[in-house]
């Protein structure tokens, strides 16, 4: 009985006076409960020893499994129990068929409670910690995942957000471009309709010309034959009389006769027909020709998908200033919205190209080509990022790397061309066609016009716009 009594000692817990129940070791070699010294600490507010006072130099306590086989095997019929008296009956996991209380120990290389009893020889060199703290160290983590899905979750609603508003920002496109699109073919069936009626106006004219032309010949040719028919009535009455009758009237009626027989014949007028070949003759080829008049071809067209928000374009889409406030415009991926830049909507992959631009006396403006592959919100304009651009600010020229370009004169327009077979970008004063700088590189994607704009202040150039080409077919 000693003996017992000496083991039920040496197995106490010195907090809850009760049997080990997962027992851990301090550096001072003093045991506990697990749970025990836990609340113990808690309540304390340190990590003192409740026997010795000695601050615990471990971070992390570990089951003393040895003390814990012990413990067990001590308290027998008693391994129901715990520091703490159980009032009531709780459904348990059961982990061990052969011991079937509530679980303590969890294995973390395992990931899954073990029984301390029959599985303990297997886990002496694994990482085994409380229940308790493995529900906190899991549930820790299953809330980073919790976390991770709901930022997950909350880009997928942006990018939602995103599509609802392309959806209704492409509703009103459809809308706009429709009457923009209705309003341009309402000018050209105006100026169709005015030319058909120009044109039918002038057949009519020439052919009530003709008609009076061949009504005043017309009177004159029946004026003729009516003189000619008295003539005619005349002789043939004085071929009915006899002898001194005849001889008496003959020589006048003859001398009439023959006055008219000397005059000429009647000839028909040439041109008395309309002039279908002047009407018809190459009619649509004369009427494209004057239209050429009324509508203009740009070589470049600006996109207004990737302009930024604070651009606003022309309808026609060859002009854009810098408005005041930002619109309302969907962040779809080609849209630029670091800088205040608009692009071309066609790029160029081959051959030569060219355009100008006129920013007449716009204080802030950026013109040249953008490779495809240079990021949209890029903050540098340098040639390594793919911009190949001449820059203008308060008066002072720059190319892409912050050099200085010397101009004669205030550039009005700006002409920029490219060679992309020779790797070629120049700008140039088209009034004179004096060079301003050049770029030389070798391409191997897409370059795009490159338009950036800032706020005008009070300068009177409010924008730039794209001049328009005179072709020739």
């Amino acid at each position: 009985m000693a003996e017992k009594a000496l083991l039920e000692s040496y197995l106490s817990c010195h907090v809850c006076s009760e049997t080990f129940r997962d027992p851990v070791s301090l550096s001072c070699n003093h045991s506990f409960c697990s749970s025990c010294l836990q609340k113990f600490w808690e309540q304390a507010e340190n990590k003192n020893c409740p026997i010795c006072k000695r601050k615990s130099s471990k971070e992390h306590l570990e089951i003393n499994f040895t003390l814990k086989e012990l413990a067990d095997s001590f308290a027998g019929r008693q391994k129901t129990g715990s520091c703490e008296a159980e009032k009531v009956e709780k459904k348990v996991e059961v982990v061990c068929s052969k011991h079937p209380e509530e679980p303590r120990l969890f294995c973390t290389d395992e990931d899954r409670a073990i029984c301390p009893v029959c599985e303990f020889s297997l886990h002496q060199s694994h990482k085994v910690v409380l229940i308790e703290q493995a529900v906190i160290e899991l549930k820790d983590q299953l809330k980073c995942d919790l976390k991770s899905l709901q930022d997950k979750r909350d880009k997928y609603k942006q990018v939602e957000e995103t599509y609802n508003k392309l959806n209704q920002h492409s509703k009103e496109q459809l809308l706009s471009t429709e009457s923009q699109i209705r309003a341009e073919f309402n000018k050209l069936h105006q100026f169709l309709k005015e030319e058909e009626e120009s044109r039918l106006a002038a057949l009519r004219e020439e052919e009530e010309q003709k008609r009076k032309t061949i009504s005043r010949e017309m009177k004159s040719i029946q004026e003729q034959i009516s003189s000619l028919s008295d003539s005619i009535s005349a002789v043939e009455e004085e071929l009915q009389k006899h002898n001194m009758s005849f001889l008496i009237g003959y020589k006048d009626t003859q001398t009439r006769a023959r006055a008219q027989n000397s005059l000429s014949d009647p000839q028909l007028l040439s041109g008395a027909l309309t002039d279908v070949a002047k009407h018809l003759g190459n009619l649509s080829f004369r009427v494209w020709e004057k239209m050429k008049e009324k509508v203009h071809f740009s070589p470049v067209i600006l996109d207004p998908n990737t302009a930024n928000p604070c651009f606003y374009l022309s309808d026609d889409l060859t002009s854009v200033r810098h408005g005041d406030t930002k619109q309302q415009l969907p962040d779809n991926p080609e849209r630029r919205t670091y800088y205040a830049t608009v692009l071309g909507s066609e790029g160029f992959s081959s051959g030569k190209h060219s355009w100008t631009v006129e920013v007449g006396d716009h204080p802030e403006w950026v013109v040249g080509l953008v490779k495809e592959s240079a990021g949209k919100n890029e903050k540098s304009l340098l040639p390594k990022y793919g911009f190949l651009c001449l820059l203008h600010r308060s008066g002072k020229y720059t190319d892409g790397v912050g050099q200085t370009v010397r101009v004669k004169k205030s550039l009005q327009r700006i002409r920029v061309q490219l060679d992309y077979d020779s790797g070629e970008v120049s700008f140039y004063d088209p009034e004179d066609t004096t060079p301003i700088c050049t770029y030389r590189d070798t391409f191997t994607e897409k370059l795009f016009p490159y338009f950036n704009i800032g706020q005008s202040g009070d300068d009177k150039t409010t924008d730039i716009k794209i001049c328009h080409t005179e072709i020739s077919l």
